[in-house]
């Protein structure tokens, strides 16, 4: 009810943001570490099945046993995963979503100055020695015109 307003600083902005980044990236590397666990026990799972109780031992597509194809397969999903984590993100992380963004910024900002010295090649300011255009329509007063109307 009587609180005092808290004054967020730039310093407080920095702190949460690198704060947010570090909980994001534990988050993913323990995602990460789950996957490989649960491959582990899943690829043990598959061996067991197949050749310890013979299930489907008979199923030999490509010329392997399947639970070989099985776990090559969520070897390479496991891979993408890994890549996603420590390269991809190494390389299109915070750091470089940040460069991405001030260069179009930059881009933006020299393209107006060239709109800019075109606007002003094409229409010069008045000069000093020069009248303002409200001025010259002030004296001339093209609002009434003394001109005779045909009817």
């Amino acid at each position: 009810m009587f609180s005092k307003k808290k004054n967020t600083s730039k310093l407080e902005t920095d702190q949460r943001e690198l704060y947010e980044f570090a909980r994001r990236r534990t988050v993913q590397k323990r995602r990460l570490f789950q996957h490989f666990v649960i491959f582990l026990v899943g690829a043990v799972l598959l061996i067991i099945l197949n050749v310890v109780i013979g299930y489907r031992q008979d199923f030999t597509p490509l010329g392997y046993d399947w639970f070989v194809l099985a776990i090559l397969i969520w070897t390479f999903f496991l891979l993408v995963h890994l890549i996603n984590v420590f390269v991809t993100d190494s390389f299109m992380g915070k750091k470089w979503e940040q460069r991405q963004l001030e260069k179009l910024v930059r881009k933006q900002k020299d393209r107006i100055a060239e709109l800019q010295k075109q606007v002003d090649i094409d229409y010069p300011l008045p000069s000093k020695n020069e009248k303002p255009i409200s001025e010259i329509l002030r004296e001339n007063d093209f609002g009434t015109t003394n001109l005779p109307i045909n009817d």
